[in-house]
């Protein structure tokens, strides 16, 4: 009896451990899918509801740039559709910061937040030195008369 019991205890866990392997050999699959079209940036957001409401937590993830949008998805997960979705034309930049110590243990290390307002969305997003870089330029190289507004230098 004790044997038989064994015998099924290893069965499932076998089962367990090559599950796990397989969903993160799914993730991992995904993320070089998208990687590998070019055009993506590692980057966390967090999403900032009407005055008074705290903000949400943050996210791991990472954007890719798709024409006049910056697709924003989640690190863990299968979706294959972004989670949410930034348009350039329109979009207002209307601040930058450093994280708060609180904050930064939940992101990557040395980046810079931003708070974008996309209609009437408002959200934050962490990215590195090289990552922001690349969306400012993203947003300046707009096509002309798009009304993209940017905070002036500090």
């Amino acid at each position: 009896m004790g044997e038989h019991l064994a015998r099924n205890a290893g069965w499932v866990l076998a089962v367990v451990v090559v599950a796990a392997v397989l969903l993160y050999a799914g993730a991992a699959v995904r993320r070089w899918l998208f990687v590998r079209g070019g055009g993506t940036v590692e980057c966390s957001l967090r999403v900032i509801p009407g005055e008074g409401a705290p903000a949400g937590p943050w996210r791991l993830g990472f954007g890719r740039y798709v024409g006049d949008m910056l697709q924003w998805h989640g690190v863990f997960g299968f979706r294959t559709r972004p989670r949410q979705v930034i348009h350039r034309r329109g979009l207002v930049v209307s601040g930058r910061r450093d994280p708060e110590p609180g904050e930064a243990d939940g992101l990557l290390p040395e980046v810079t937040v931003i708070a974008v307002r996309d209609g009437a969305r408002t959200m934050e997003l962490a990215m590195g030195d090289a990552a922001l870089t690349g969306f400012l330029s993203w947003l300046e190289a707009a096509p002309p008369g798009s009304p993209v507004d940017l905070p002036q230098a500090e």
